[in-house]
């Protein structure tokens, strides 16, 4: 047996069932084994968005699923999407074949590569080793929750392994959960006990099962209202105390009710600049504390008066067992009136700058969380059109909404969508795009279309990088450089199999209703004429913080 489906097969055998990448030749064979051994592998039309696929089925599946590239270009070509999966401490394992040889035309230094962009880097260096190398790769990526480099040289690939390397091959343990201190558990039960107006933000750390249900409970012991980061987005889904997302995104009354809050507890939460608006949310009388299982993260991004360094499910169950009795705190009826009324930025009014030729972008959105099934899952590409995708159309829970902008690069929107898709394939998948993103990632229509994934890729067209247009126009800027003539998207995506509609108007989408009644053969485009006379709000705050 040769190394490369020595390697293979280990990795399937390690539960890294789900496989994303374009084949070429130095990773053929390695890929052709994942797949004789059990892996489902999914080919991309371009390495950028394999990444990015591979990181958003990460996300919503709780698994490791890995991206397989060919050497050199064919890592260079991934290296945006690592990159937004590296920031984003997602658990990847990236399988790239490699040449030694600096005279090799394939030659780069793939190592440093990885390390620029904060990923792991490590290599498969001889036979004898090749399959323990593997699966030390495959601990990593679990255990210390990174985007792992596994480069696999062509040399090596090449050689055979000893009999009976495989009996080590399996899953990894899982990552031991860390209890907090009992200090701090006391201490954070001490806050909250004499908090009267308490919010918790839960983020990422808090989506493992498990931690919704404890947060929850604790929640309702100390009358907290709660609030999630972007992407934790649908966490508490259905709570009449939740206030949706906290930060750019948020309706006039949840900034209302975090800024007014006296304790702010971040549960797996970094309470960055956009969570908390760069700490405009935070009012000048409230307490932060903050709940993260890595030490590091603690204080990371603002001052915090607690760190408590446990996992988010133990440390809130931990505080339950100190006992007390039940708080009021920030739910009184009152709250509870305005939260039902007017938490959502859907139920706040506002002046629909429709035309004839254009739509509102609220308008559209609205109507289309009207139009589309609840059971949806949304991935949303970075511009200055993000905010009304992810304010304006609901999620049914934590795994309705993936969320990849942790780089802000715009393009990944498409490929966050098909990963996320097939993480979750009972609920329909949802692309919110930019026409500067959607263009960029137009090859990969090809691959909805060919997986056969019933999915509308909405496109918030206004023939420019619509950021950078609201951002320099103001003063007088030159905008050539970013804005363009008009693009036929919808045609563009029925080249690529897809029904596609045009919309400028609440009457043209009538297609898409009937398209959601069925039997939804192809998957949907909906290329939207968006007004765009001003910039988002949300990017106007951004940019005024900065």
């Amino acid at each position: 047996m040769k190394v490369a489906e020595a390697v293979g097969r280990a990795l399937t055998a390690a539960g890294v069932g789900q496989v994303f990448g374009v084949v070429g030749s130095g990773n053929f064979h390695l890929t052709n084994a994942m797949v004789a051994a059990g892996s489902r592998y999914v080919a991309a039309r371009h390495e950028g968005a394999a990444a990015t696929m591979a990181d958003a089925y990460a996300r919503m599946s709780g698994t490791v699923p890995a991206l397989s590239v060919h050497q050199g270009p064919g890592l260079t070509n991934a290296l945006t999407g690592i990159a937004e999966a590296a920031k984003s401490r997602t658990p990847l394992l990236v399988l790239a074949a490699e040449v030694t040889e600096p005279r090799s035309n394939f030659y780069v230094d793939q190592e440093a590569l990885a390390q620029a962009v904060g990923a792991v880097p490590l290599r498969v260096t001889s036979a004898e080793d090749a399959v323990g190398q593997a699966l030390a790769a495959v601990r990593r990526a679990v255990h210390e929750r990174r985007t792992v480099l596994l480069n696999v040289p062509l040399g090596v690939q090449a050689l055979d392994v000893p009999d009976g390397v495989l009996t080590e091959a399996g899953p990894p343990p899982r990552r031991p959960a860390v209890a907090p201190a009992a200090a701090d558990v006391t201490a954070l039960a001490r806050a909250l006990g004499q908090a009267r107006r308490p919010v918790f933000v839960a983020g990422r750390g808090s989506r493992p099962p498990g931690a919704p249900d404890a947060l929850t409970s604790l929640a309702e012991r100390y009358g907290a209202l709660l609030a999630t980061s972007a992407v934790a987005r649908g966490l508490f889904h259905g709570s009449p105390w939740s206030l949706d997302v906290s930060g750019g995104f948020a309706s006039p009354l949840t900034t209302e009710l975090i800024q007014g809050a006296d304790l702010i507890v971040g549960w797996g939460c970094a309470l960055n600049m956009w969570t908390m608006r760069h700490g405009n949310l935070i009012g000048p009388d409230a307490t932060v504390v903050q709940v993260d299982d890595d030490a590091s993260a603690l204080g990371a991004h603002r001052e915090v008066r607690l760190g408590v360094t446990g996992d988010v499910e133990l440390t809130a169950r931990a505080v339950l067992e100190t006992g007390g009795g039940q708080r009021q705190g920030y739910r009184t009826p009152d709250i509870a009136e305005a939260i039902a009324a007017r938490v959502h930025l859907r139920d706040v009014p506002y002046e629909d700058t429709s035309t004839r030729e254009r739509i509102d972008p609220r308008t559209l959105s609205i109507a289309l969380d009207d139009i589309l099934p609840a059971e949806r899952v949304i991935g949303v590409d970075s511009g200055n059109f993000m905010g009304y995708p992810s304010a304006y159309l609901s999620v049914p829970d934590e795994n309705g909404f993936c969320f990849t902008q942790a780089f802000q690069s715009i393009g990944l929107g498409l490929s966050t969508t098909i990963g996320a898709a097939l993480a979750q394939p009972d609920r329909l998948p949802v692309a919110a795009l930019g026409d500067g993103g959607a263009l960029m990632g137009a090859a990969d229509l090809d691959t909805v279309r060919r997986l056969g994934l019933p999915m509308v890729v909405v496109v918030y067209n206004d023939d420019a990088y619509g950021a950078e247009v609201h951002h320099f126009g103001p003063d007088g800027h030159p905008l050539t450089t970013v804005e363009f003539p008009p693009t036929d998207i919808a045609a563009v995506a029925r080249g690529y199999g897809f029904e596609a509609v045009t919309v400028r108007t609440r009457t043209d989408l009538k297609p898409v209703e009937d398209w959601v009644v069925g039997p939804r053969s192809a998957p949907l485009l909906i290329d939207a004429k968006v007004v765009k006379d001003e910039g988002a709000w949300w990017l106007e705050e951004a940019f005024r913080g900065h």
